[in-house]
């Protein structure tokens, strides 16, 4: 207090705006707030986008050289399908940060101080070092502080530590390098006390405490380029490199061996430009990236940066924290110890429903549940119009059971009214109440069992209290014993006729023992099968936590975890190289610091594996940020670890996120099918405009429009409806992608191959003859046609390539259906003069159908080769 310049009475009004000029507001600044417009602008920030607006130039400006509608018309719908995909994609991204904002918002609003030697409350960012902190049950502390004085203070720092049981809190000198986790005479910004009260000096505000710290580690951390942004850039690569190569050889082409007709030259480049460049592509991409958005967001999963979700494809180890992810963050009675026998207790959380097995006779177990009730603080208050408890999460555990067995809990409070207590303190680690009807006085304690057990001079068997023998002694301690092997807090309870005072001695000596409750932070229901279906998947599972060694053991063991667990004391002794061996063995991590969470994620990404990090505290926060994938619990998370996640699980619930990944999955499989349909399709388009023009066969001077009508209404509709699959069967029963593994990978493009080539040679043999036979007009509109069906076949031959269910997807049928119709419209009506093409006779049709015979003989025929092509 005196460094600080602190005083009991706090500091004057003077003093304090001082300071806060000095150090700053007590917040966190994690990050600067993303904009609408930033968002917005975003969207063009890509190679695919840029070409697309250059085509559209070009376009724009030969419509002025040259002003014919369809030169003009090429420039707008270019335009069009840019901002269309750039409105999609800010829409989807800007109402993701929207819904974060929404979620509750961490910092505690007020804050009790001293100042000026009076007690005021004032908003928690106006707090500044050297202020006096009052402390009270159920506060949320507004910043890290150094405890003075306190009374019975129990604080919840599990989403700093990780623990699950509340910290006892009391003042006193530690040594320097005493862990976090076990600073008893601090208390930390956001951490809640859960029982007591006290008074304490602030002696860090806003990024200096140990909350602030790590929200400033998050901030520094580069964005990360997800797999996703990878893969989409490869591809744009790819397409350009074609773009450009066609783009010169047609020039020279043309130039050299036909007229030199300057603009023909650009029309044909920019037919070309449009039939290589998928520019429906991004677009198409954005829709199915928004469509598993939303099917994710009911299934309690938000993304808040679309790309993540292919990622989740790919992910081949989730590091996730134990409290409050694979465990209820709750602790439950499980088992009870009475009359020499134990009895499980079901039920989860705070489900007032449960059952005894065996069931006990009320009278046998009626006063241990009393003493329960009575000897107890925790409550059920109403909030926002429903019933939840409040007070410390063990009295809470305790307090439960009676529910269950059926008792009025409220009724039993109002007629056994307290007249006396002895709060419970760390030294005694006991707390007793005297309660009276107005007819009799009991007096119930409750405390640590070797503790309690030496009050008592007799045992309660059968409902009937008898002298405590040697033997009973023994046998309670061994039943503790066994209670607490199961990684469980166990508590004992006793309880006294008529004392002859309310004095602490009187009230907690000659006491009659009842039986024994053990309790623990239960995993969540299907949480263990949910583990199981990501193993299957070739994902595995590694559980951090900051609770000792034996609890995490013991609920690794409950979800199918196995192996002993390594603490971070023994992480810290490990070399470089023994870390990068530990990391590839280990699957339970306990009593670790977010700086170990860190070295792990960076021990197992350099080992080579997609990592994704889950959790819901600050500690969780860092490694999240730094993760492949990170995902934070939307309830019990923190602002920092929601602002640093991709995905937020909206009900902490480890199952939603082995969905996610499933989901990523299907993402990912139903991208890959639309980019093989798409550029399948283009390089047809490309082949056959190349090859036409180079062997004089001649093309359309209406063939840019022609293309693009192609690609943006008959390809973009199709593409989309793909999007709408859901994950094929058995999709977490292969292994996840192997890093490195492109979209366009080796089957990919001899697929993609295997389509141009059959296309080519089909739709070639079909146009050279009707230009032969039927003249120029006629040959457009069969090319033109042909094109549209040939794409309509390609997307029944994709789907049927990547083991997708051909009658499936009623969306898609519907958009192929709606594609024709388009065409057929276009065709039979005076459209058809604003794209040079003619009506078609059935003659025609029996022309086009035979090459769609051919077309489909040869794809199967190159699908059939593929083995002797490609060696696995």
């Amino acid at each position: 207090m005196k460094r600080l310049g602190a005083a009991e009475g706090g500091l004057s009004a003077e003093e304090a705006a001082k300071r806060l000029g000095e150090h700053g507001p007590n917040s966190i600044a994690i990050e600067r707030k993303i904009s609408a417009l930033h968002i917005f602008v975003s969207q063009f920030k890509n190679l695919l986008i840029v070409l697309l607006l250059l085509a559209a130039l070009v376009s724009l400006g030969l419509s002025f050289i040259n002003p014919e509608e369809a030169e003009l018309l090429d420039a707008l719908l270019i335009f069009a399908i840019v901002i269309a995909n750039a409105v999609l994609g800010f829409a989807q991204e800007y109402k993701a940060e929207k819904s974060i904002e929404a979620l509750t918002r961490m910092a505690a609003p007020l804050a009790s101080v001293m100042r000026g030697g009076r007690e005021v409350e004032i908003r928690s960012e106006d707090v500044v070092p050297g202020d006096i902190l009052l402390l009270l049950e159920g506060d949320k502390v507004a910043a890290d502080a150094r405890l003075i004085e306190c009374f019975s203070i129990y604080a919840d720092e599990s989403m700093l530590t990780g623990e699950s049981v509340p910290a006892h809190k009391s003042p006193g000198v530690l040594p320097k390098e005493t862990p976090l986790a076990e600073r008893d005479n601090m208390v930390y910004m956001n951490s809640v006390i859960t029982r007591g009260k006290g008074t304490a000096v602030v002696v860090h505000t806003g990024l200096k405490t140990e909350m602030g710290k790590i929200a400033k580690e998050i901030s520094e951390a580069p964005e990360k380029v997800t797999q996703f942004q990878l893969e989409i850039g490869d591809i744009s690569k790819k397409v350009s490199i074609l773009v450009v190569v066609m783009l010169v050889i047609i020039s020279v082409t043309e130039f050299l061996m036909r007229t030199g007709d300057l603009l023909f030259i650009f029309m044909a480049a920019v037919a070309l430009g449009v039939a290589a460049i998928p520019e429906g592509l991004p677009a198409v991409v954005t829709l199915a990236l928004s469509i598993a958005t939303n099917r994710m967001l009911r299934q309690n999963a938000l993304m808040r940066r679309l790309s993540t979700i292919q990622d989740l494809g790919s992910v081949n180890v989730i590091c996730t924290d134990k409290t409050g992810t694979l465990t209820e963050n709750v602790m439950t009675v499980t088992k009870m110890c009475f009359d020499g026998r134990h009895v499980e207790v079901g039920g989860r959380g705070l489900d007032l429903h449960g059952s005894f097995v065996p069931q006990p006779e009320r009278n046998e177990f009626e006063m241990l549940l009393l003493c329960g009730v009575l000897c107890n603080d925790a409550r059920q208050v109403e909030t926002d119009g429903a019933m939840k408890f409040k007070g410390d999460p063990t009295e809470i555990a305790v307090l439960i059971p009676a529910y269950k067995a059926g008792l009025d809990v409220d009724g039993l409070r109002r007629r056994w009214k307290r007249v006396g207590e002895v709060p419970f303190s760390s030294e005694r680690k006991l707390m007793s109440t005297a309660n009276s009807d107005g007819r009799r006085t009991y007096t119930f304690v409750k405390g640590a069992p070797e503790v309690l057990l030496s009050r008592c001079t007799h045992i309660n068997e059968r409902g009937t209290p008898r002298e405590m023998t040697g033997k009973d002694r023994k046998e309670v301690l061994e039943h503790n014993r066994a209670l607490a092997s199961h990684a469980l807090r166990v508590l004992g309870f006793a309880y006294k006729e008529s004392p002859a005072s309310m004095d602490e001695t009187e009230m907690e000596n000659g006491l009659v023992f009842l039986g024994l409750m053990g309790m623990k932070d239960p995993p969540r229901a299907g949480v263990k099968e949910a583990v199981e279906d990501c193993r299957k998947a070739g994902i595995r599972v590694i559980m951090i936590t900051g609770d000792n060694r034996y609890t995490a053991e013991a609920v690794g063991r409950e979800l199918g975890f196995s192996g002993a667990a390594v603490t971070g004391d023994e992480l810290d002794k490990l070399s470089e190289a023994q870390f990068a061996k530990a990391v590839e063995k280990t699957d339970i991590y306990a009593r670790t610091s977010p700086k170990h969470k860190v070295q792990l994620l960076r021990a197992l990404q350099a080992n080579g594996h997609i990592v994704c990090m889950t959790g819901d505290g600050v500690n969780d926060a860092a490694a999240i940020k730094n993760s492949d994938v990170g995902i934070a619990m939307g309830i019990r998370g923190t602002e920092v670890t929601k602002q640093a996640s991709d995905i937020i699980v909206l009900d902490d619930n480890f199952i939603t996120i082995r969905n996610a990944i499933a989901e990523g999955r299907g993402t990912f499989d139903n991208i890959r099918k639309f980019v093989a349909y798409m550029l399948g399709a283009n390089i047809s388009e490309v082949l056959i405009v190349f090859i036409a023009t180079v062997a004089a066969l001649g093309i359309s001077p209406k063939i840019a429009i022609q293309l693009l009508w192609i690609n943006l209404v008959t390809d973009g509709v199709p593409a989309v409806a793909m999007g709408v699959d859901p994950p094929a069967k058995g999709i977490m029963q292969r292994p996840p992608r192997k890093k490195g593994e492109r979209m366009a990978d080796t089957d990919t493009m001899y697929f993609l191959g295997s389509i141009g080539f059959a296309a080519t040679v089909a739709l070639l043999l079909l146009y050279a003859f009707y230009m032969g036979a039927e003249g120029a007009m006629k040959a457009y509109s069969i090319l033109f046609t042909s094109f549209v069906v040939l794409e309509m076949l390609t997307v029944y031959a994709v789907r049927w390539r990547y083991g997708t269910d051909i009658l499936s997807n009623i969306w898609l049928h519907a958009a192929v259906a709606s594609s024709l119709i388009l065409q057929l419209a276009l065709l039979y009506t005076p459209l058809n003069s604003l794209f040079g093409i003619v009506p078609l006779s059935l003659q025609d049709w029996a022309g086009i159908t035979a090459a769609m015979a051919g077309y489909l003989a040869l794809v199967a025929a190159a699908l059939r080769l593929e083995p002797l092509v490609i060696r696995k």
